[in-house]
């Protein structure tokens, strides 16, 4: 049966040439296109992708004929206008013509209007686009889909004194006399109408540095030149990377990449004409925190990726876009991981990577590739399974075929589709020509169905069974059986050798104590008997950074399904002090905050002290102040026990120390979010106004979204309700979904934000672009306290679904029940147990 979403084949796109002029103060634009088509069969009508858009009639030219269409009907439900001709069209070439107008809209999809006040306290008026996935059809007429590639040829009639970029570079620009100017872009390559992208406004460029002969160049709003340096450090590096990894050119004619005031996503790979949010491009290295930085590189080398995967090479239809995401953040590491070798990327990665584990291991889960409908099927596809779990698994693959094979895979799948279309298995079929190894029945496992494997290790034979974190209750979309990659090392030293599990159980061929998921790259939680695991955490020290932080993470996974308890894991954080280790770190911390939530106050007295053996040895081992010379890691661990200290550990002198930083402005660096943080949890009278008044008076980006989420730590429920009304009124609608998000994660107001916003649920879905609706619940995943409340919480979600996105707001339901379980299982004993721990 055919999809009802998807255009006929009848007639097919070959080249655009678009004209459009907006008026930004009355939020409209007008416009028209010559599209060339092939007709490959004889009709007498055919539909193009047009949404809130006034189309008028079409005229079609083949040859020394013309056609003129009867006016078009339009299909709301899926997006299309029908153009019916009293004459049959002939097959072979024609060019179809047509004029309309359309709105600059506000919720940061299509062709849209944003405002943004300068350093002056002018504001200015901005139009620019966002068309992935299907959005393109709100800014002009045309075959919407990623397997109509066609090259396109833009030309805008703009304000003179504004700025006008699109994918190309510039042709002509040329002065009409009467304020306009007309701005012509050379035609792009073959390409998918979801990579059109086109902004005009009061921007300014850099200087273009030349990159093996492609011009890139950071282009932002005006008064920000100052913080462009480390997006085109970064850019240059990855540029010349990716040239060489893929071993193709960059395919495009120049590189812009844009920094746009509001933003609904992270980042665009719009071909030649990137597109981010303000805080994933502009940054002051010597401000910022290494986290801040390491972010902006990480978006970046995503979205350069995406030049040749995604761009060059895109997926068919949208099922395949996780290939897209989790493909570019699999290189947004590489590459970030060569251009820092010492950030050591592929160790940090591993808290990201457990909260796929967390997602993955619920019954809701989904496969990472899965049928696509309609849009909003496509859209609820942008979520942590797509990015997180389908690098995770790439990562794994990469290690278990080697990493010469692999990149020899990629190299021939881009050569094979360059300027076309694919599916998943022809990237299987190139990785198998490179390696001889059976990928695709390999890699069926892990994207055909949902979840992930627990592999136990057992008198030398391993075994594997589906892993999740509760009973099924119903279906259950978690797998049964995966062909498993798994590396193994003996504990006391030795080579990694590969076995591929696709039974249930395998014997071992190490003898002693052996070590799985050797270098931590495999997607899957690892169970070992008594005896082993005793064996390993006395000789934590033969294991490296990312297995130890993989060990923990497993243990953490234990207690969550009920087969361990918080002791376990922090038992193993005892020999943490000596660590700069912050994946580990991380994890540890991550359990500490729960444990808070669970325990009563007497319970969080008796935690604070925990805390504090815990952290209290490494703060003193790294003093409170940054020291010349020290590792990333080192800066990054003290911000951690710095902010444990000063919020659950109630150490009264790291107290102090924050406090005084933010009453004196110095905050700053990798120290930054700590003081804020720290600061906010003492509920001091007027911090909030004062994170108000720098939110307003940042100059980064980084730090107006420092103190726009600092209510969320405050012990104010007076703070935080006004935190809410902000975000239904002055906030960008591109922040205030994650800040009401952050605000119920509160865990004193934490139920009083979600009513709020339950109670205002039409206006924030009317408000908020669709593809932020899923962060307005996202903070009751952290719910403990009452099934009653978790219940309620469930029942109205399922009764209000939201347009797109209503799987992870299910993902978020089965999170909060796992963690009310999890408090149920703990609450009577924990508190009794930390004690134990502190005797």
């Amino acid at each position: 049966m055919s999809n009802p979403y998807r255009l006929a084949t009848s007639v097919l796109p070959i080249a655009y040439r678009l004209t459009l002029t907006p008026d930004l103060e009355a939020a409209t634009f007008t416009g028209s296109v010559d599209i060339d088509v092939e007709i490959t069969e004889a009709v007498t009508e055919f539909s193009l992708n047009a949404i809130e858009l006034e189309v008028g009639t079409a005229s079609i030219t083949a040859g020394s004929e013309r056609f003129v269409s009867a006016e078009p009907l339009a299909n709301e439900t899926y997006e299309t206008l029908t153009f019916t001709f009293g004459d049959t069209l002939p097959i072979g070439r024609a060019t179809i013509s047509l004029a309309f107008t359309g709105i600059l809209n506000d919720q940061l999809h299509g062709f849209y209007r944003s405002t943004f006040t300068d350093t002056e306290g002018t504001t200015h008026t901005i139009a620019t686009t966002q068309f992935e996935a299907t959005d393109a059809r709100r800014a002009f007429p045309c075959f919407d889909e990623p397997s109509f590639k066609a090259t396109y040829e833009t030309t805008l009639i703009v304000p003179s004194h504004l700025g006008a970029y699109s994918n190309t570079q510039e042709l002509e620009s040329i002065d009409l006399g009467n304020g306009l100017k007309r701005v012509h872009f050379a035609p792009t390559m073959k390409m998918s109408t979801y990579l059109v992208a086109f902004v005009v406004g009061p921007f300014e460029a850099s200087a273009p540095v030349d990159v093996a002969g492609t011009q890139v160049r950071v282009v932002y709003p005006l008064g920000k030149g100052h913080l462009i340096d480390w997006a085109m450090e970064v850019s240059t590096f990855a540029l010349t990377f990716f040239s060489d990894y893929f071993d193709i050119a960059y395919p495009g004619d120049k590189l812009d990449l844009v920094a746009i005031p509001d933003f609904a996503a992270g980042a665009m790979e719009n071909l030649g004409c990137v597109t981010f949010r303000e805080t994933e491009l502009l940054i002051d290295p010597s401000s910022a925190s290494h986290d801040e930085l390491e972010r902006v590189a990480l978006v970046v080398n995503h979205e350069l990726a995406h030049m040749w995967f995604g761009d060059l090479v895109t997926m068919g239809w949208w099922e395949g876009i996780w290939l897209n995401e989790a493909f570019a953040t699999f290189m947004e590491s590489l590459c970030t991981d060569h251009f820092r070798p010492e950030w050591k990327k592929w160790v940090t990665f591993n808290p990201s990577r457990d909260m796929a584990f967390t997602v993955d291991g619920q019954h809701s889960t989904r496969p990472i590739e899965y049928e696509v409908i309609s849009p909003n099927d496509c859209r609820g596809m942008f979520d942590i399974l797509t990015y997180v779990k389908g690098c995770s698994v790439l990562r794994m693959l990469e290690q278990y075929l080697g990493e010469t094979v692999f990149r020899n895979g990629i190299r021939l799948y881009l050569k094979r589709h360059a300027y076309a279309n694919t599916v998943t298995t022809d990237l299987w079929s190139a990785l198998e020509a490179a390696s001889g190894q059976p990928v695709g029945e390999i890699m069926d496992t892990w994207i055909l169905q949902g979840g992930y494997p627990l592999v136990s290790v057992e008198g030398g034979t391993i075994r594997q069974e589906p892993f999740a974190y509760s009973a099924a209750n119903g279906d259950s979309n978690i797998g049964s059986n995966w062909k498993v990659p798994v590396l193994t090392r003996p504990l006391g030293g030795g080579e990694t050798s590969s076995v591929l599990l696709s039974s249930d159980t395998v014997t071992l061929a190490n003898a002693g104590t052996t070590l799985v998921n050797a270098g931590g790259s495999g997607f899957y939680r690892t169970a070992y008997d008594h005896a082993t695991l005793s064996a390993i955490a006395a000789d934590l020290d033969a294991l490296d950074e990312l297995e130890r932080a993989v060990l923990f993470s497993d243990t953490w996974a234990a207690i969550l399904v009920g087969h361990g308890n918080f002791a376990d894991l922090f038992i193993l954080a005892a020999s943490l002090h000596a660590l700069d280790e912050p994946a580990t770190w991380t994890v540890v911390a991550n359990a500490l905050r729960m444990a808070n939530r669970i325990v009563d106050d007497e319970g969080r007295v008796t935690l604070a002290k925990l805390v504090r053996q815990l952290a209290g040895p490494a703060l003193v081992r790294l003093t409170m102040e940054p020291i010349a010379g020290e590792s990333v890691q080192a800066a990054t661990v003290r911000g951690i026990v710095l902010e444990l200290l000063g919020t659950l550990g109630r150490d009264e002198h790291v107290q102090a120390a924050m406090t005084a930083k933010f009453d004196a402005g110095e905050v700053a660096g990798t120290l930054a979010d700590a003081i804020v943080l720290v600061t906010m949890a003492q509920g001091r009278s007027g911090d909030d106004e004062i994170c108000e008044q720098r939110r307003k008076a940042a100059i980064t980006p980084q730090d107006e979204q420092r103190y726009l989420f600092a209510p969320a730590l405050s012990g104010s429920q007076d703070v935080i309700l006004a935190a809410v009304e902000r975000a239904f009124g002055e906030v960008r609608t591109q922040d205030a979904p994650y800040l009401l998000g952050s605000l119920m994660r509160n865990r004193l107001a934490g139920e009083t934000v979600w009513r709020e916003v339950a109670a205002r649920f039409a206006d924030a879905i009317d408000r908020f672009p669709n593809s932020a609706h899923p962060a307005l619940v996202g903070g009751m995943s952290t719910l403990v306290h009452s099934e009653v409340l978790a219940a309620e919480i469930r029942d109205f979600h399922e009764a209000n679904p939201v347009p797109a996105g209503q799987r992870q707001i299910e993902q978020f339901m089965d999170l909060m029940d796992l963690h009310v379980a999890l408090a149920a299982r703990e609450r009577d004993g924990l508190a009794a147990s930390l004690a134990e721990l502190l005797a």
